[in-house]
């Protein structure tokens, strides 16, 4: 059991989130898009399920939830859930294709983050919080979704590598020769 969680995509997967959680603490709550901060941590959950599927994707993305939920200090669970669900659906549309070329990859990461930040305030409403759903959630899930997508291209790499996922090498079966 302790051989498969040192060879798992822990091992690799929480560093990078810590590293990602530093950034968007430090770094991208100065930098907005029109007055929305970046979520680079949700747009690496919906990247791993972009890269390694559904299954993958919500197991980066509760990880990565609950790295998020201890460092802000809210009930444990409310970002995971959100989280899981946008690596959940970002890897439930790659199965549209087998191995999907890199504008597939940012669609479907766009796609999983704006399911994800659609959910953070549905989830907060079941833990408690009064009045979750800001006025200007119009704004922030197309922000946060066309930034997942345009950080995808180094994210969904990025993913591949926590998760220790190969790429896919096709091989053209060999020729027969005639005798």
């Amino acid at each position: 059991m302790l051989a498969a969680l040192w060879q798992g995509p822990l091992v690799r997967l929480v560093p990078v989130g810590m590293v990602l959680l530093a950034l968007q603490r430090s770094i991208f709550v100065e930098i907005t898009v029109a007055g929305v901060i970046i979520q680079v941590v949700l747009a690496l959950a919906a990247a791993a399920g972009a890269a390694g599927g559904s299954e993958r994707g919500a197991v980066a993305g509760f990880v990565l939830g609950l790295m998020y939920d201890m460092l802000e200090g809210l009930p444990l669970g409310s970002t995971a859930i959100a989280m899981t669900l946008a690596g959940a659906v970002a890897g439930l549309l790659a199965l549209i294709v087998a191995e999907p070329h890199w504008w597939l990859a940012m669609l479907f990461t766009g796609l999983g983050a704006a399911v994800g930040e659609i959910m953070v305030p549905v989830v907060r409403l079941f833990t408690g919080a009064t009045d979750p759903f800001e006025q200007r959630l119009t704004l922030i899930v197309p922000v946060v979704a066309a930034a997942a997508a345009v950080l995808s291209p180094i994210f969904v790499p990025l993913a591949r590598w926590c998760l220790g996922i190969k790429r896919a090498e096709w091989v053209a079966p060999p020729r027969e020769t005639p005798v």
